[in-house]
């Protein structure tokens, strides 16, 4: 018995896992990924800010998930007849491969929004190419600021704009003040210059989908860095100046951070399934409706939420972890091993970093700031990440010690990583 897994992210991985563990040997279960890593998408601002290592939050799958196959490459489509996908991998050959169940755990990419001059000029901030390609980018902006003899030059490269307060928005511009001051303290050139981190969002407040207290805190830290926060205000149009506000404020800058959320993987849309905002509907058992050999779990699946009726679970790591370890205990009860369960999960409460000792949590709903919230942090990660912890805490402690690698290696250009795209894990060549 085989049974493939579409995606080898928080959902797929832990499916896998969930999965070798109910039905040890006696099925083969088989990771269809990109990448041959599990990435620990919740640390990549780190890696952005010059904090991490990139291979840090790459998480080996053939290491970590023994008795798994992986095999590299993308799902282009499903024959759910002839039970067999079509993918091709990383050399652009084309292949299937059959199963007798299948996980559809194919993740999410960047959300796209109508403005004009954004696909051209915003990137996104959904994978270790996006993550290098900003790091080498703001350290660029300094580098070439210091050397500018045009005023509106050097202002317009020392500004820096993050659209979306969410998790991940917040946590690029609470990391960016700090980087960009090592940046250009190297560069005398720009002793006294002003450096600008804007953080846009349509909502009214900071971290909206949190507790308030916990936005509240996230606000205060932003504004206390010099981030400016600007609230029920977006981008109407970008160009390869700066953006105008949707208030009429033009912005010049050379940095548009896009992080306004996510949509589940394009491969939903063409696999003839029905769908709910995008996401493939499934039962409470994490099935699709009609067609037993098939589950589906995390970003790409909406999923009843049993603790709110008539609302699907929110698209967050949380709900992918907890829906891929359902995923493969189901599986495996499908195939005779063990029984079946049901989804229904609360929120643990969240963590979000904020850089510089500040974070803000709320672990079993206690709010936290300040170091003790910190310290949850990154002891949260560090529980959560299926490998590379010891490393990834002494990349933390070289930083306190050292301070962080600030070079520029040039290794991920512009073009690579389009705001438009099916792969963010991928870069384009």
């Amino acid at each position: 018995m085989r049974v493939v897994i579409v995606g080898g992210g928080f959902a797929g991985y832990h499916a896998a896992k969930s999965l070798r563990r109910e039905a040890g040997e006696d099925v083969e279960v088989v990771v269809l990924n990109p990448t041959d890593y599990f990435l620990y998408l919740p640390l990549l601002p780190e890696v952005a800010a010059g904090i991490l290592d990139p291979r840090r939050v790459a998480v080996s799958i053939p290491e970590t998930l023994r008795g798994v196959r992986l095999v590299l490459g993308t799902a282009t489509g499903i024959d759910f007849d002839a039970r067999h996908v079509t993918y091709t991998d990383p050399e652009d050959r084309e292949h299937r491969i059959g199963y007798d169940r299948l996980v559809l755990a194919a993740g999410s990419v960047n959300k796209l929004l109508p403005v004009p001059g954004v696909p051209e000029y915003a990137h996104g901030f959904r994978g270790v190419p996006e993550a290098l390609y900003l790091r080498d980018h703001v350290t660029r902006q300094i580098e070439l600021a210091a050397a500018a003899e045009d005023p509106a030059e050097r202002d317009a490269r020392c500004t820096f704009v993050v659209v979306g307060a969410g998790y991940t928005g917040t946590e690029v511009a609470a990391q960016g003040p700090a980087f960009t001051e090592a940046l250009a303290a190297r560069h005398p050139e720009l002793a006294g210059q002003r450096i600008r981190w804007l953080l846009l969002d349509v909502a009214e407040r900071v971290l909206p989908e949190l507790d308030r207290r916990l936005g509240r805190t996230a606000d205060q830290v932003l504004r206390s860095r010099g981030v400016e926060v600007l609230m029920n205000t977006s981008v109407d149009h970008a160009d390869a100046k700066g953006v105008t506000l949707t208030n009429g404020d033009p912005v010049p800058t050379r940095t548009l951070v896009w992080c306004v959320g996510v949509r589940p993987d394009p491969l939903v849309a063409g696999l003839g399934l029905e769908t709910a905002k995008g996401r493939l509907v499934v039962t409470e058992q994490l099935t699709v409706p009609g067609r037993d050999d098939v589950f589906a779990c995390g970003d790409a699946a909406a999923v009843p939420d049993l603790t709110r009726p008539g609302q699907y679970t929110a698209m967050t790591a949380q709900h992918a972890e907890r829906q891929g370890k359902l995923a493969g205990r189901n599986v495996a009860a499908s195939l005779g091993y063990g029984r079946p369960g049901t989804y229904r999960h609360h929120d643990l409460g969240f963590v979000v970093d904020l850089g510089a000792g500040a974070a803000a949590a709320n672990p079993l709903r206690i709010p936290l700031s300040g170091l003790p919230a910190k310290a949850v942090t990154r002891g949260y990660h560090l529980m959560a990440m299926p490998g590379n912890r010891v490393r990834t805490a002494a990349d933390w402690v070289l930083e306190r010690l050292t301070g962080r690698q600030t070079v520029q290696l040039g290794l991920v250009r512009s073009g690579s990583v389009p705001l438009d795209t099916d792969s963010p894990e991928l870069p384009r060549h």
